[in-house]
């Protein structure tokens, strides 16, 4: 077996070597990715938050409700639910890019496993941390706002890690769309090229560096945010499981 490494400087018929279109679709892929992790998290946090909310049931059923959807129908079939049926249903989404659309399918997905660990982190807190902030004067709104959800979200940081990591990978999916990431460069400059293993190689490098990013981001933004006197758990533990 033979290697060819020249194949990423080779011309690819547009101008362009095979690296500057790989570097390009590698910028696809994380720009898709986080902006995903905005939305994400974002709304995970509020539907999370909402499913605690037991006073208002008609909140906790819509929280349950989203999470159940998004969260038990495949990513990819929702991709194409975004990209193919709702602009038929909707005509003003026509005029959406793509990228738009493979955000919020990426983002309303990976929102709904969000929201579970939002949920789980604000049902492990003692009862007497809510209770003492409204002792104190504080609405419920702002004992969410100040107490609860600050501790909840330090309790989550080494699952979201996790789920970050899965998002960067699930981004894949949006070649589906016609999205120009490390996929689609993949699958196409390997018919071009017939260079399979260099080029499927490079690409799964640069997914696993960015993973590997993302890791140690989260990894310091744990740090960051670690109550002092506490011990911190090692976000690293919790990539790639």
């Amino acid at each position: 077996m033979s290697w060819d490494w020249q194949v990423f400087l080779t011309d690819d018929g547009s101008g362009r070597t095979y690296l500057e279109w790989m570097i390009q679709a590698w910028g696809w892929t994380l720009s898709v990715a986080a902006c995903a992790w905005v939305l994400s998290v974002s709304v995970g946090v509020v539907v999370g938050t909402l499913r605690t909310v037991t006073k208002y049931p008609i909140l906790v059923l819509c929280g349950n409700i989203w999470v159940e959807v998004f969260r038990n129908v495949p990513i990819l079939v929702q991709v194409f639910l975004w990209y193919f049926v709702l602009p038929k249903i909707f005509p003003p989404m026509q005029h959406w890019s793509g990228f738009v659309l493979v955000v919020l399918a990426l983002g309303f997905f990976t929102s709904s496993r969000i929201a579970e660990q939002v949920k789980a982190g604000i049902n492990a807190l003692p009862r007497g941390q809510a209770m003492a902030s409204l002792a104190l004067g504080l609405t419920p709104l702002q004992s969410y706002r100040y107490v609860i959800l600050p501790m909840a979200l330090r309790i989550i940081l080494p699952p979201l890690t996790s789920e970050s990591m899965n998002l960067l990978k699930n981004s894949s999916v949006a070649f589906a769309v016609s999205i120009p990431e490390l996929t689609m460069f993949a699958m196409q400059a390997q018919e071009e090229t017939s260079r399979g293993i260099e080029i499927y190689l490079a690409v799964t490098f640069l997914y696993a560096v960015s993973a590997f990013a993302v890791n140690r981001l989260m990894a310091m933004l744990e740090r960051s945010l670690q109550i002092p006197g506490t011990v911190p758990l090692a976000a690293s533990t919790s990539g790639g499981h």
